[in-house]
């Protein structure tokens, strides 16, 4: 379509989450007040004022709940408890204190597909017996075969391995089988269970009561499963987290049919979404609920925001497209097009902590999938400096957007993926459960540069990281960027402040056309936004420059380069 594209129904743009720019903290990573090579709540709140000089409107905050942390904090083994690694609840509430004083809303991760298998809930339905209701609470079932000694279905965890542990009995012989889509530690609640239901909902007013300002969701797409757990194998290839690309096997039909998973994006997501959002709209303040749903096609991850439901949804669809004008200016389209027919406004986001960042995943030279990783032995391997390059760029047209716009911490230092981290350095479950054939998430995970001379680059004082952080981190800290013309952070910077005075967020966007087909161009409140993803130059009108990624030549934009100009 290439008409004028509306952003959403009118009258609702003054909810602040319509328009914000939403930094996503992955706390081990951020800062390390207490030196112990892991970052902590209080380093987070030490830091606070850098991102509010940054210009964004709210942090998401990653997992920080008591765990064991076999997949860095999204096995939870107590909801409404800091874990010892990040503080105390005490700690928390100093950072939630300090974030709204500087008018940073607070968004916190919920992770409720499943917990760790330390949970309480967990041990108590492994101590029970076969059928009982703690048994209940999560998704356990017999084997197949004569002695129930193969897996209730062929399921595979999306970390790799198959997605069924078999559990021993008291004594000692071989139990049920419990589902886990990610790591054995991680056990699937079973959301048919009234009871899963009344427990979230209890987390749910323990943290709004609190204060915090919404919920990011994860796996929001996977917390029912299709009744009898049908078998299901994924085609090679296929997307992990999401998605159609498998075939649905029946017992009975040896041929078989394309289908989507059967333990994702199940119908029955949405009622748990409408129960939780009624109980959100008892609180004051527009309090937010973003999906992590990996949804195809655009239509259908639309239904996870309808007006009853929730109010944001993870782009990944955007997040995913190529480096390709044609291919960006359709998912645009798409997306504002299919969130506004729900009354709801897009999302934008190029990076977080489970893809590889977009500095290094725009140059690699060869396909990716969603959780393989990036490593030293990696097939197409990065052209560092055109990624650098193409991520400005890609940054610039993404503020640009009306909608909301995510940013992973550490991007807006133009921090790559740490490609080569040692082997036995990595901490990722995807690492281990597929023999090292993938690299999984760590390299976009490892701790950020603050301070080029200082021990840890300024995570903390005493150099210890809990992931080694590359010597090129220097270069990139943000003591060398701030106030230095042309740096990605200045770039950051002004972009998000002229994204905040022209009210980019909650404009709506006209197409330009005349620029030719390597070139995305459009209007957005008073702004032209223009794109070169070509290999030359482009002619530009004659207007005055707001903004551009890289030097102009002249009246000219050079390949790789966006810039925002100030339309006549």
């Amino acid at each position: 379509m290439d008409t004028d594209v509306a952003l959403s129904s009118t009258g609702l743009a003054d909810e602040w989450w319509r328009s914000a720019v939403i930094y996503q903290i992955y706390p081990r990573s951020f800062a390390d007040s207490d030196g112990d090579g892991v970052g902590d709540l209080p380093g987070i709140t030490a830091r606070l004022d850098s991102l509010a000089d940054l210009g964004i409107d709210a942090i998401w905050l990653s997992p920080f709940y008591r765990s064991p942390q076999n997949d860095a904090g999204y096995d939870v083994a107590d909801y409404c408890d800091i874990d010892p690694l990040f503080g105390t609840l005490d700690d928390f509430d100093a950072l939630l204190h300090k974030a709204h004083e500087l008018e940073l809303k607070v968004i916190v991760d919920l992770v409720p597909n499943h917990s760790s298998d330390q949970h309480v809930w967990f041990q108590e339905a492994l101590a029970a017996p076969e059928g009982s209701p703690e048994r209940a609470r999560y998704i356990f079932r017999d084997g197949r075969g004569p002695d129930g000694d193969l897996p209730p279905n062929n399921w595979e965890s999306v970390f790799g391995g198959d997605a069924w542990t078999r559990t021993t009995r008291t004594d000692g012989t071989p139990g049920q089988w419990y589902l886990h889509l990610f790591d054995k530690s991680q056990p699937d609640f079973d959301w048919n269970n009234p009871w899963v239901h009344e427990r979230f909902i209890d987390v749910l007013r323990f943290w709004l009561d609190r204060g915090v300002d919404g919920f990011r969701v994860d796996v929001a797409h996977g917390m029912v499963k299709a009744d009898g757990l049908p078998d299901w194998r994924a085609e090679e290839g296929a997307g992990s987290m999401g998605g159609a690309g498998g075939v649905a096997l029946s017992p009975e039909i040896e041929d078989s049919t394309p289908s989507s998973p059967p333990y994702w994006a199940q119908e029955g997501v949405h009622q748990i979404f409408r129960d939780w959002r009624r109980v959100l709209d008892e609180y004051e303040g527009d309090r937010v609920l973003c999906a992590e749903a990996w949804v195809d096609p655009l239509s259908k991850l639309a239904l996870w925001v309808r007006p009853d439901e929730m109010d944001q949804a993870f782009n990944f669809t955007y997040l995913e497209t190529e480096w390709s004008a044609p291919a960006l200016r359709k998912v645009i389209t798409d997306s504002i097009d299919a969130f506004a027919s729900v009354g709801a406004p897009s999302t934008w986001v190029l990076s977080n902590h489970d893809v590889v960042r977009h500095a290094t995943r725009l140059a690699l030279t060869a396909p990716n999938p969603q959780g393989a990783g990036v490593g030293p032995n990696s097939a197409g391997q990065p052209i560092v400096e055109l990624g650098l390059r193409r991520a400005r760029a890609a940054t610039m047209l993404m503020l640009g957007l009306p909608g909301s716009a995510y940013l992973y911490q550490g991007e807006e230092l133009g921090l790559p993926e740490a490609v080569n981290l040692p082997d036995e350095a990595r901490q990722d479950p995807t690492f281990f459960r597929t023999n090292g054939e993938k690299y999984g998430r760590d390299g976009c995970r490892v701790p950020i540069p603050w301070e080029a001379s200082a021990p840890a680059y300024g995570f903390n004082t005493t150099g210890a990281s809990w992931l080694p952080q590359p010597a090129e981190w220097a270069d990139f800290a943000r003591d060398r960027q701030r106030g230095r013309a042309g740096s990605t952070l200045e770039l950051y910077r002004t972009a998000l402040t002229e994204r905040d005075a022209a009210a980019l967020g909650t404009g709506h966007l006209t197409w330009r056309h005349e620029f030719g087909p390597d070139v995305v161009a459009y209007d957005n409140a008073g702004v032209t936004v223009v794109a070169n993803l070509g290999t030359v130059p482009v002619e530009l009108p004659v207007e005055d420059v707001i903004l551009a990624s890289e030097p102009l030549d002249g009246a000219t934009l050079p390949p790789e380069t966006t810039v925002w100009l100030r339309a006549s």
